[in-house]
């Protein structure tokens, strides 16, 4: 089964594709307070769940949106058909490193999605030319709850270095320009509901596809993963998802 098919699958229970509850994505975007006529960008949209609450929560917003995965795109145009926004977002399957929407926006989100960009601190940097002008970014990014362990570091195919402590986390983004005017630090009850459903989904349609020449490798996949998630990185991999705003230059007095 190819990474892109398995994910989507994956994330068919919990279309977030982060660990947040529904009422804690509602909570940050109506925190964005955005104006009439906003436009929204979404890097790295996946089946297109964040967009669309956006867009439910500011009727008067249009957006954009790009991912690489067919089958994830797919499942977006048939859920904003369904929930009545078509014609107010644009899909597009590409690599986010390189769209570019037409203009720069007021909400760019990234949740889940800065190793498309080669991490953190490198997607502040790429969505910086995509906001307009005092426009909001929200990007979710994994932290070290707390120093992590070689069965963390082998669950998550990862070294020390791929994240940063909370602080370190807001500091690098301070660094690099914005100012965090919000945030949410994923609970683990968020955590283990992202986890089971990421896992029960996949194991569940393997099990209703006994035919299929891929159901073995899915529940097996499952599997691992829950094993690296129960074994390893449970309590140690943090998710924050933060507010960020450029501070305002005022032109200077005459």
């Amino acid at each position: 089964m190819d990474r892109q098919t398995l994910s989507f699958l994956a994330h068919v229970d919990h279309p977030i594709a982060a660990p947040l509850s529904d009422s804690n994505v509602g909570r940050l975007l109506r925190q964005v307070g955005c104006s009439p006529g906003a436009s929204v960008l979404d890097l790295g949209c996946g089946a297109g769940e964040w967009v669309l609450r956006a867009l439910e929560e500011y009727p008067t917003a249009r957006a954009f949106a790009v991912d690489t995965s067919e089958p994830a795109l797919r499942r977006a145009e048939e859920t904003t058909r369904d929930r009545g926004l078509r014609g107010r977002v644009i899909y597009a399957q590409g690599d986010a490193r390189e769209y570019r929407p037409p203009k720069a926006c007021d909400l760019v989100m990234c949740v889940g999605a800065t190793h498309a960009f080669g991490g953190f601190e490198e997607s502040l940097r790429a969505i910086d030319e995509r906001v307009a002008p005092g426009g909001t970014v929200l990007i979710g990014e994994g932290f070290w709850e707390r120093p992590p362990t070689r069965a963390a570091l082998d669950a998550l195919d990862a070294v020390p270095e791929d994240f940063q402590d909370l602080a370190g986390t807001v500091e690098t983004a301070e660094k690099a320009g914005w100012t965090p005017v919000y945030g949410h630090v994923s609970e683990l009850g968020e955590w283990d509901e992202y986890e089971w459903s990421w896992t029960g989904s996949l194991t569940r349609w393997a099990l209703d596809h006994p035919e299929h020449p891929d159901a073995e490798a899915a529940i097996e996949a499952a599997r691992e993963h829950r094993d690296g998630w129960l074994r390893g990185y449970r309590g140690v991999l943090g998710f924050v998802c933060l507010l960020l705003r450029r501070k305002q230059e005022h032109p200077p007095r005459a």
